[in-house]
């Protein structure tokens, strides 16, 4: 009983590594990605002026990601992470307040990343593509400073002639 359930377990992760791999690089969510600031719940003088994500497979099954922020100062703030899509932490570089990070893409049409700073985790993001692959809705899930757990949804649009 115990080798037959061995086996199982060798035959369920040998069978899900090639479709984990795969889906990195056949992902729908590759390409530019813009920010529907009018969707932030927060008043307009808050919102950033623009924020624009790109995602895309690279080498050996990673995931990389570039976050452009312009404030309404026009101030840009920029991170860029390249991660293994296992749950992995990996470095995050730049000017936003991320520093590490860690990532899953549980379908090709759906990744889930956490972030932290300084050793503190900060938020949970969650991006879902739509059906027709022209609407990307990001989940934020974090803490307000007294505690409280919190949610955020903004949209984004695929930036023409990218993929």
């Amino acid at each position: 009983m115990k080798a037959m359930l061995v086996a199982l377990m060798a035959a369920a992760i040998s069978a899900a590594a090639p479709v984990s791999a795969g889906s990195v690089t056949a992902s729908p969510l590759a390409g530019h990605w813009s920010l529907d600031v009018g969707t932030l719940p927060m008043p307009p003088q808050m919102r950033p002026k623009r924020v624009d994500l790109q995602f895309r497979a690279v080498a050996d099954g990673k995931w990389k990601t570039h976050v452009e922020i312009v404030d309404q100062a026009d101030k840009t703030l920029y991170s860029d992470s390249t991660l293994s899509l296992d749950g992995t932490p990996g470095q995050a570089s730049g000017t936003y307040w991320v520093d590490t990070c860690a990532a899953k893409m549980p379908a090709p049409n759906v990744l889930v990343m956490q972030f932290a700073y300084q050793g503190a985790p900060t938020s949970t993001r969650v991006y879902s593509l739509s059906e027709d692959g022209k609407a990307l809705t990001e989940t934020e899930a974090y803490f307000k400073k007294d505690g409280t757990p919190a949610m955020r949804t903004a949209v984004f649009t695929r930036v023409p002639g990218t993929s």
